[in-house]
């Protein structure tokens, strides 16, 4: 399955997807859907549909109306109040069984669809307010950037390509990804790319005389990285290896499971988990947070936001200034250890 391909079937599975949880909203929903499929994109819709019918699940419970009952009209019934209430109703409630407790950013994704919703329904003069856009959005509290250092990622790179990382039944599967995961995280580390980047690489993705790589970024749009010799000699070593798997000649997927078909995002998420964890234990690693590594390393590097904005990915380098600027704050209270007053041997005259 070519890299096009890939991205295609994840698609068709959004949709699918979408498509059934609209069985569980009011009918109008499905021209919202619709008239947003040609600017967004299905991974951003299906979003949209999962909080879409937390919230009409909500207004069903407060509104005493049963959602298959629901017309459009129902928004204009809707407060601000009613919204706010909403979320607080998200710092925990009980879905299908489950209960949930929605942190900071789970609110401000939710609001930002319902203001969507809103919005669409507004511009299309469909309803006749938008009080979504009343609603201020929630604060987020700042949160520690959690990321490996250089001692941290030579452990565990040393980690994963060590023939003895695991005991009895883990070694001898460790034995058969080896090579698999350890040019996993070089990639991770030595490029930042973002986890659904790496699992739709294709083989003929790479260019080895250039060290360079295209990923499909978000939206689709396609973008040429490079990588390190070093990077390098771990992606070849797993083509040496994965070349004896004697796979199908249409599986294409750079990385594969050892049911050799294309490696999923789960199974890349669990593989950095069980190595980092023998290696930092009290780090909650992930494949994002080797991404925020990676960025950290390049900006300490080079100093350039833009560039580490361009390397990663980012639309709005103020994403990427968010992350990066504790690192600036650092580098300034270090930058004055070098001014120095007065000579150490300075004598009083």
């Amino acid at each position: 399955m070519d890299n096009a391909n890939y991205f295609l079937r994840r698609n068709i599975k959004c949709e699918d997807k979408i498509e059934a949880l609209m069985l569980d909203m009011p009918y109008f929903c499905s021209e919202f859907f619709y008239g947003t499929a040609n600017n967004t994109s299905a991974l951003t819709r299906l979003n949209y549909a999962y909080d879409l019918r937390i919230f009409f699940r909500y207004l069903s419970e407060i509104k005493k109306a049963p959602i298959e009952e629901m017309k459009i009209e129902i928004l204009d019934e809707v407060t601000s109040t009613d919204i706010e209430r909403f979320l607080n109703y998200l710092s925990h409630y009980v879905s299908d069984g489950k209960e949930i407790i929605c942190d900071e950013k789970g609110k401000k994704r939710k609001l930002s669809t319902v203001r969507a919703l809103f919005r669409y329904f507004f511009n299309k003069n469909e309803i006749k307010a938008n009080v979504a856009a009343k609603i201020p959005t929630p604060k987020l509290h700042e949160k520690e950037i959690i990321r490996l250092e250089g001692g941290e990622v030579n452990a565990l790179l040393a980690y994963a390509d060590s023939d003895e990382a695991f005991s009895g039944r883990k070694n001898a599967y460790h034995e058969k990804t080896k090579e698999r995961d350890y040019a996993i995280l070089s990639l991770f580390l030595g490029t930042g790319i973002r986890i659904s980047e790496l699992v739709g690489l294709n083989i003929d993705d790479f260019d080895f005389n250039e060290n360079a790589f295209v990923v499909t970024r978000k939206g689709g749009s396609r973008t040429t990285l490079y990588f390190n010799d070093e990077v390098k000699d771990a992606l070849l070593r797993w083509l040496d290896f994965r070349y004896d798997l004697h796979l199908e000649n249409d599986e294409k997927a750079m990385f594969v499971s050892l049911r050799n078909v294309r490696i999923s995002t789960r199974a890349v998420e669990v593989l950095v988990k069980n190595y980092a964890k023998e290696v930092t234990p009290l780090k909650k690693i992930t494949p994002h947070k080797l991404r925020s590594t990676f960025g950290t390393n390049l900006y300490r590097k080079t100093g350039d936001i833009y560039a580490v904005a361009d390397f990663l990915g980012h639309k709005d380098v103020n994403t990427t200034r968010k992350h990066y600027a504790a690192i600036s704050q650092d580098s300034r209270k270090n930058a004055v250890e070098f001014v120095k007053l007065r000579d150490d041997d300075s004598n009083d005259d």
